[in-house]
């Protein structure tokens, strides 16, 4: 990090330093790259050595786009042990700062080990637009006590600039998966108008009946029956 900066240059410069990390991520073409993105700016901006998400999705956290594979041995432990700074910030507290490691009282089991990797310092925030948690970005850092309040401060800011940019990305992924679903569903309803000589609204009755017996999701049914015909055609 820079050295401590005061007054309104300073917030001149984080306020610059925002401006081109939003059109950095807007400028990513799908989610995995933001996720990318967001890591790779938040070491840059932020400071450590790497940096990752962890994002919960039914009750399952991932590591999501790590600027090193350190990171996910280290999101690993974590999750072996159910404690340290990433599970924190996702279920207590908005940001977790570590000291050194090697002496945090916080994490018993996962602190000796993260350091045994070489990871003595980390700085975690919890992501969220309004009351909406999507997760952690984290950083790590083989130095102790590397992250200071002004990197904390900053990061924060950084952090929830980041959240909106995922939940962005995020949408407009669902977006277009429902687009092409749609259309997959569209394209099933149309063979089986064809091969069973029934009309729109029976066919896809047809698909929910079908979607239900075998407790599948209505565009899995569709894909099936799409692919299976194509298979049935190419003999």
């Amino acid at each position: 990090m820079s050295p401590t900066r005061d007054g309104p240059a300073a917030a001149g410069g984080l306020a610059a330093i925002l401006s081109e990390v939003a059109r950095t991520l807007q400028a990513e073409p799908d989610v995995e790259s933001t996720l990318e993105a967001i890591t790779r700016a938040a070491v840059e901006h932020i400071g450590g050595d790497a940096a990752g998400l962890s994002l919960r999705e039914n009750g399952v956290i991932r590591t999501m786009a790590p600027t090193d594979e350190l990171v996910v041995t280290v999101d690993k432990l974590q999750a072996r042990f159910q404690e340290g700074p990433c599970l924190g910030a996702i279920a207590e507290h908005q940001t977790y700062r570590t000291g050194d490691l090697e002496h945090e009282r916080r994490w018993p089991r996962f602190g000796p080990a993260a350091v045994s990797l070489g990871v003595r310092s980390m700085l975690a925030y919890r992501l969220f637009v309004t009351d909406t948690t999507l997760g952690a970005l984290n950083l790590y850092s083989s130095r102790p006590d590397a992250f200071s309040a002004e990197a904390e401060s900053e990061g924060l800011l950084f952090a929830s600039h980041a959240a909106v940019a995922l939940v962005g990305a995020q949408t407009e992924h669902h977006l277009q998966a429902a687009i092409r679903h749609r259309d997959t569903i569209g394209i099933a309803k149309g063979i089986l108008v064809e091969r069973h000589r029934i009309s729109v609204e029976d066919a896809f009755s047809m698909l929910v009946r079908t979607s239900q017996h075998a407790n599948l999701k209505l565009h899995a049914v569709a894909t099936w029956l799409v692919e299976q015909s194509g298979r049935d055609a190419a003999r």
